[in-house]
């Protein structure tokens, strides 16, 4: 079986080269991260469509002109193939915690909650997958409380955080 990931929108956007401050190295280590979910991973999404609205209000479904848009139209075409993708059942629920599926850790309660349907996917599908994060600094920040919960959070550009 492949290994699954969840992507953040924001590795997809920096991967497009969409994002002022992220240099080459952090650009380079997402366009890597996408290519291998897309020659050898499985992504994970939301059963909701949750996941799929958000990458659509920021990446091209054409597949042009860069490689976030490129992953998302090779995501559209392989979404009902499940070697390739898991659609994870999520439950929406009221805030605070937006996802019966999100931890009701105190420490958790300042999460960003549109970033919560990725933690909610990524403990709902019982595979402890690794959620991609490029240049969004509320996962270092929740880091911990995110690793306490069973989350691993994989940085593709620590250089960014490290400086928070």
């Amino acid at each position: 079986m492949n290994r699954s990931s969840v992507v953040d929108t924001n590795v997809a956007v920096v991967a497009n080269g969409k994002a002022p401050h992220a240099g080459v190295g952090c650009v380079r280590a997402c366009v890597d991260a996408l290519v291998e979910i897309q020659s050898r991973g499985r992504l994970l999404l939301d059963d909701c469509g949750e996941i799929l609205i958000e990458y659509r209000r920021h990446l091209s479904p054409s597949g042009q002109p860069g490689v976030g848009d490129a992953f998302f139209k090779w995501l559209w075409s392989n979404q009902a193939n499940p070697e390739r993708c898991r659609k994870v059942s999520i439950n929406p629920v009221a805030e605070p915690r937006c996802f019966e599926e999100f931890p009701a850790a105190l420490d958790l309660s300042n999460f960003d909650p549109s970033d919560r349907k990725f933690v909610a996917v990524a403990i709902a599908s019982g595979e402890n997958p690794p959620i991609l994060n490029a240049v969004d600094s509320d996962w270092w920040t929740h880091r911990e409380p995110l690793r306490r919960q069973g989350v691993e959070v994989r940085f593709l550009c620590p250089e960014l955080m490290k400086a928070r």
